[in-house]
């Protein structure tokens, strides 16, 4: 384990931090940050130490956490259908590294978006493993011959749900009663919000991944379900209809969404629906997947998601769509997940970019003023670079090398500066 350097009891007083303004593209005069109990107690250009444990951060430029909306770190192999020779203690294993060097890099909170479950989110919370927050999706929701459909075509049987990697990934459920009740079991079980797959995917053999899944009718009790609780459903989506039917039932964010159109676009800005692309995944799935035994048909599909991902979000910014910051990396890939920064600055600029790895996803986690933000009562989620990163988002890329201090809820698990 990482190991942290300071109980998140113990105050602590940042000295001279310049603080990142992802939504005005500023950045602050030196600053003093008072902390107490995980919380930005107080921010003032001259505070005064009193018990607290001071760090001299000498002007160094400070911003909140990053958060990445869309990540697996249960999903520990480029082949998904393998993982159903994979048990999960394996995997949770291997889910703890993974979590751990997320944590290095600067994310301070993700959101699982299938796979992770209860126990490993608690897991983190108790402090057993050094990691990022997380907001888990439990298991996703899929239709019988869906994305989330891994059986082979020789397979009669059943999922179980139980006894494999694989099996945390997904459940089939089929009909309006049958989701009403996969999306109750998921919400009983700890998820935080819901997954479903409403078109065809890359990773899955089978499924062509411009054709519709679910009815509307499915999509619909789904978002009905999760509202009832307070949560929301987020859908993992390729083509423009798909989108359109998502977003016509409620559904809040869109997954992925290479294949939108303007039209679609304006419909998710008008709902105040959110995209959260995920384009590193298929830069480094186009270098390793076909070593990963992926066949012929789902390499073509990763050639057409590939080539429309930038266009994706420059529709979706034209529209006014709200954008957020995922990954969606698989196997041997999480080491990429900061490269996501250096793909999309290729269409915007890095405050935007940055933007949607803050506040923009606190807002899609409902944790806006908790997350994404320095300011008086938020969370001390807090990582620290000694240059500018609006002029260089490069800063933020690679192992962490380049970030000198990484703090979640007022605990440091990086500091350079003593």
């Amino acid at each position: 384990m990482v190991g942290a350097s300071e109980s998140s009891n113990a105050p602590l007083l940042l000295r001279s931090a310049r603080i990142v303004e992802t939504a005005s593209s500023t950045v602050s005069d030196p600053v003093d940050i008072r902390i107490v109990g995980g919380r930005i107690a107080e921010i003032s250009s001259q505070l005064t130490g009193e018990d607290e444990t001071v760090v001299e951060l000498g002007g160094a430029y400070i911003l909140p956490g990053l958060i990445d909306c869309h990540a697996h770190p249960f999903l520990a192999d480029t082949n998904l259908s393998r993982l159903n020779a994979i048990p999960p203690t394996l995997m949770a294993a291997r889910a703890s590294n993974i979590l751990e060097r997320m944590l290095m890099r600067g994310f301070t909170s993700i959101r699982d978006a299938a796979g992770g479950d209860w126990g490993i989110k608690q897991a983190v919370e108790d402090g057993l493993i050094d990691g990022p927050r997380m907001f888990i999706a439990g298991r996703a929701l899929t239709q019988t011959g869906g994305h989330g459909d891994m059986r082979m075509r020789t397979e009669d049987r059943e999922p179980c749900g139980c006894g494999d990697a694989l099996a945390y990934t997904g459940r089939i459920a089929d009909g309006v009663d049958a989701v009403r009740k996969a999306v109750r079991d998921e919400l009983r079980k700890g998820a935080d919000q819901i997954k479903i797959m409403v078109s065809g995917g890359v990773s899955s053999p089978h499924d062509p991944l411009e054709r519709n899944q679910y009815s509307p009718d499915e999509i619909r009790v789904i978002v009905e379900e999760a509202e009832r609780r307070g949560t929301y459903v987020m859908a993992h989506a390729y083509g423009a209809d798909a989108i359109r039917v998502a977003l016509e039932c409620g559904v809040r964010t869109i997954e992925h969404g290479n294949l939108i159109d303007q039209e679609t676009a304006e419909l998710a800005a008008q709902k105040s629906a959110y995209l959260v692309p995920t384009l590193v995944t298929y830069q480094v799935l186009a270098e390793t997947a076909p070593a990963s035994g992926w066949s012929d048909d789902m390499l073509a599909k990763l050639d057409v998601v590939k080539s429309r991902g930038l266009d994706a979000i420059k529709i979706c910014r034209d529209a006014g769509v709200k954008i957020g910051f995922g990954t969606d990396l698989l196997g041997d890939s999480f080491d990429a997940q900061s490269d996501e920064f250096l793909v999309r600055s290729a269409v915007e600029q890095p405050t935007a970019i940055l933007h949607s790895a803050t506040a923009i996803n606190a807002e899609i986690l409902n944790m806006q003023g908790e997350l994404g933000t320095i300011s008086e009562n938020a969370l001390a989620d807090i990582i620290a670079v000694e240059r500018n990163p609006l002029e260089d988002i490069a800063l933020l890329t690679g192992q962490g090398e380049h970030i000198v201090l990484i703090m979640k809820q007022g605990v440091i698990y990086k500091n350079n500066f003593n």
